[in-house]
């Protein structure tokens, strides 16, 4: 949207929309405004109506457009209410609702969205433009002012397509990224593009300052009203629920399954409810202390599931440039391989998974929780012993056995849960820095500011860190991965878990049924007993990790050297060489540093792809598309 009164370049738009080709391999359009200040382009992916979809897609006269990336699964209910106020729609598709909801409810027409999105919506009449991402972050939405335009999009790649857009590094979020594994909720990597956080809708005019507001927040308050058989009950009606909603699909759709109790329930709900046999989707390892076919190939039996396995082997230097590519932004967390590899096999048998993200969150999963709980009773340490404490630490060498278990102790509440989170802590970036690039970092930490921000003093201890993990870790890195790289494959990503409906409901379920003296996701696990096997309720939790520390000490050691003690990573000036070579030597001789070299990696890999060769669409990005990079014609 122009701010400067110029009009909306055409060729721009195309060139964003050339960068998202995989996004939506299937079809594109263009809306142009009747004076050309505002512009929508729209890559799709077919999902519902496959024959009529096509976006943009507008009301009666022409006055409201949107583009839509995502799915409203009570998108039927909303057609037969708008049809009964007097609508007349043209399409089939979910996204046509928007537009005459808006017309009802104004930007409140959010409210009755029960889905995932992210959405651009233009009010020609009262030349207003809406951006939408829904409740819990499952789609994203960046944004960024530069050349006197507004400019949005699905991924940070497709803004920076735009030459008024500078690719200059955002140092906040290169803090938060190597703390928390992740850039920050707001802002990207690149400096002066910004995030819409979810539950959060901007509006922005002509002439006026975009504002932005939050819509939905979700908030935890138990209900102890109830009974522990009725929470287990009603679990069990609103996960059915929220399944069946989201198996409304006009192509095949199957489901990840990693044999743990989220992903497993999910494939357990859709057998129930699908006409037939389920396709589930499965990565391995030869490395058996990280593989868990045998859980996956065991609920694959017991529900008649059309399986289909793939052994991940430690050759996927080969795709790391894909990775860096599709992830959009430097990312910590290295369990995005085995997602895009699962990924890339789901998308040979269909176009839509569901997947079990959420449960963790939710329902109190993860294992820090229970050693949380175990922690608090130092939070009776006086104060004074425990300022002690942290000046013993500090005094101790680096790596001295010891040294961070007493410096863990030494911190209060939130900062001590923080602290088993935190990839580097300051005085590590002080080594991993160098001296020029350290004093353009922030004086503040971001990511423990972030988490104050999405905590609460009051409540329940387990509630506050459920809260921050909810709106912070699931976001931030679960969602985003699951996105990014089912997306890069062309296919759907569907979380039954996370339907806003069943969170809020989630919410009122007191915390003691949540983690039960030292029993994870208790509530979750007592509604599914009879319905999944016993070995998959009762097996402790195993995170989708994979072998990747072994990896770097074998097959892939000599990679990581070269990478990253490279003339080319040297030349950047970001980094002190000799601390990033005792990081690989200590990792050589056993000490578990993986996600500290893999963000080193992912960050390095980055740099490469989007800040030395300028990256325009790759031919990767254009062979998946299904129709020409631009359609003749398709502008209005």
């Amino acid at each position: 949207m122009s701010f400067n009164g110029k009009p909306v370049s055409f060729e721009k738009l195309q060139g964003m929309c050339a960068a998202l080709v995989h996004r939506g391999p299937d079809d594109e359009g263009f809306y142009l405004g009747r004076d050309k200040r505002v512009g929508l382009g729209m890559r799709r992916l077919s999902i519902i109506d496959l024959q009529t979809g096509h976006q943009p897609v507008r009301n009666e006269d022409g006055t409201v457009w949107v583009v839509f990336n995502g799915e409203i699964y009570n998108f039927k209910a909303l057609r037969t209410h708008l049809q009964g106020l007097g609508h007349a729609l043209y399409t089939t598709t979910d996204t046509e609702v928007i537009v005459h909801l808006y017309e009802e409810y104004g930007p409140r027409c959010v409210d009755h969205l029960r889905g995932m999105f992210a959405f651009a919506l233009w009010d020609e009449s009262r030349r207003q433009l809406l951006l939408a991402r829904d409740r819990l972050g499952i789609k994203p939405l960046y944004y960024a002012e530069a050349g006197g335009q507004l400019l949005f999009a699905s991924e940070l790649k497709a803004i920076l397509q735009v030459p008024e857009v500078e690719r200059n590094l955002n140092w906040t979020a290169v803090s938060h990224l190597f703390t928390g594994l992740t850039t920050s909720p707001t802002e990207s990597i690149i400096e002066g593009v910004l995030k819409l956080e979810p539950g959060h809708l901007l509006i922005a005019s002509p002439g006026k300052k975009p504002q932005i507001e939050r819509y939905w927040e979700v908030r935890f308050e138990p209900d102890y009203s109830r009974s522990e058989e009725e929470y287990a009950e009603e679990l069990r009606e609103r996960l059915e629920e929220s399944v069946a909603l989201h198996l409304v699909s006009d192509v095949p759709l199957g489901a990840f399954l990693s044999g743990g109790i989220d992903s497993s329930t999910v494939v357990a709900t859709m057998s129930r409810l699908a006409p037939g046999p389920v396709k589930t989707f499965s990565i391995g390892f030869s490395d058996q202390d990280f593989n868990e076919l045998d859980h996956a190939r065991l609920v694959a039996k017991r529900f008649g599931t059309d399986h289909h396995e793939l052994i991940l082997e430690p050759d996927v230097v080969d795709i790391l440039e894909d990775l860096a590519w599709y992830l959009d932004e430097p990312f910590g967390d290295p369990s995005a391989i085995p997602t895009f590899m699962v990924s890339k096999l789901a998308a040979d048998h269909v176009t839509v998974v569901l997947s079990g993200d959420g449960g963790d969150e939710l329902f109190a999963g993860y294992d820090r929780y229970v050693v949380e709980g175990r922690e608090r009773r130092f939070r009776f340490v006086p104060a004074r012993l425990r300022r002690l404490l942290g000046l013993l630490s500090r005094l101790m060498p680096e790596g001295m056995r010891g040294r961070n278990f007493l410096r863990h102790l030494s911190l209060p509440e939130l900062e001590r849960y923080l602290d088993a989170l935190t990839l580097f802590r300051s005085e590590d970036k002080q080594q991993l820095f160098r001296k020029e690039a350290f004093e353009r970092l922030p004086l503040y930490e971001p990511f423990r500011l972030e988490a104050e921000k999405r905590t609460h003093g009051d409540g329940h201890w387990l509630t506050r860190l459920q809260s921050l993990d909810l709106k912070g870790y699931l976001p931030l890195d679960i969602l985003t991965k699951v996105d990014r790289m089912s997306m890069a494959h062309s296919i759907e990503a569907r979380v039954p878990l996370l339907d806003h409906k069943l969170v809020e409901f989630a919410a009122t379920i007191p915390p003691e049924l949540r983690l039960r003296n030292g029993t994870t996701k208790y509530i979750f696990k007592r509604a599914m007993r009879g319905i999944l096997p016993d070995e998959i309720i009762d097996r402790p939790k195993h995170g989708f990790g994979i072998p990747l520390g072994r990896w770097f000490r074998g097959q892939l050691g000599n990679f990581v050297r070269e990478l990253l003690l490279s003339e080319t990573s040297r030349r950047r000036g970001i980094f002190n060489a000799a601390y990033i070579e005792q990081l690989v030597l200590g990792h050589e001789h056993g000490r578990e540093l993986d996600f500290r070299l893999w963000t080193l990696i992912s960050f390095e890999l980055w740099c490469r792809t989007f800040l030395d060769r300028r990256a325009q669409p790759s031919l990767r990005s254009a062979a998946r598309s299904r129709v020409p990079l631009v359609k003749e014609g398709s502008s209005l």
